[in-house]
């Protein structure tokens, strides 16, 4: 299993490593623009295997795809992080071309490819990649549900004071601080709705943190986060790599499902060794499912924006 990863920074590193150390992959390969820059990160890397105890080959390539020829999976970290302030919307110009770029080089190389999106603003990348490369649209997953999941899930067990462990949530909706929509009605603890352990008005705060949780973060580093985001990937790329048939939600082309056409946007999938095995319909109520259309509107007004960038 050999898996490719572009972008050599703080979240590409993060990804790399926590694939190498779940030892499911025979190798990685970091890929980034700047000269040098993941050859050296791929060493340090390598440098930590007889102490990590795994045996995943990681190498580094200085824009050499060819180096990347036979991957399984690809994923795409690379663009320009989110300063503070900036929303994801802002960065759409830059990372347009270097996603079309990227995900045309990877094909090239790999054409059985499945390529796992994170670059922001994530669903429109991920929607762009569909209309560049035409994959089948199993083969495009964006990432962000995963990780925004993961801290709705961080927030509800920080509210009751109990471990994570305890806890399943979604969000699904867009990637955005205005399009999540965490489904707080479903999350459970032990299989005990949320409801019962946190009043209204405190599962209304979980829900508000949920969705600046990015915003948070870029607020307090100075630069987007980079630990949770990398193990986000490393759940997909581990759910796909070993045939897991595991539920994320995450960024995928909807033609119909839950009413939405022509978009990409965070709902529920099986992950499987052909990628997107199924899309799951779960049942939304009014409340709900009036959320996830909202943001559909907005993810789909920036989509708009990649008709002014002649791709």
């Amino acid at each position: 299993m050999k898996v490719t990863v572009v972008g050599a920074g703080a979240v590409g590193a993060s990804c790399a490593e926590y694939i190498a150390i779940k030892n499911f992959a025979s190798e990685v390969v970091l890929v980034d623009i700047k000269e040098n820059f993941a050859e050296g990160k791929a060493m340090d890397l390598m440098q930590t295997a007889s102490l990590n105890g795994f045996d995943t080959k990681i190498t580094g390539s200085t824009n050499d795809y060819s180096k990347t020829a036979g991957s399984n999976i690809a994923v795409i970290t690379s663009g320009i992080p989110r300063k503070p302030g900036m929303t994801r919307e802002e960065l759409i110009g830059i990372n347009a071309g270097i996603v079309k770029s990227v995900s045309e080089q990877l094909i090239k190389y790999s054409p059985d490819v499945i390529l796992i999106i994170v670059s922001n603003p994530m669903d429109t990348m991920t929607y762009l990649t569909h209309k560049v490369t035409g994959l089948p649209k199993n083969r495009i997953i964006g990432m962000g549900g995963a990780l925004d999941s993961a801290r709705f899930k961080y927030r509800l067990a920080e509210a009751m004071e109990c471990p994570t462990s305890d806890i399943d949530g979604m969000v699904i909706g867009g990637h955005s601080d205005k399009g999540m929509v965490p489904l707080t009605r479903l999350a459970t603890r032990n299989s005990v709705r949320v409801s019962e352990f946190l009043p209204a008005e405190r599962l209304q705060k979980v829900l508000e943190d949920t969705k600046v949780g990015g915003a948070t973060l870029t607020g307090m580093l100075g630069t987007s986060a980079w630990y949770a985001p990398g193990a986000a990937v490393s759940g997909l790329v581990q759910a796909i790599a070993c045939d897991q048939q595991k539920m994320f939600p995450c960024s995928v082309l909807l033609e119909g499902e839950f009413g939405l056409n022509d978009l990409c946007i965070g709902v529920p999938v099986i992950l499987g060794k052909n990628g997107i095995e199924k899309i799951v319909e779960i049942n939304l109520d009014e409340a709900e499912l009036s959320q996830l259309q909202a943001s559909a509107v907005g993810v789909k007004a920036t989509n708009t924006l990649l008709n002014d960038l002649n791709l």
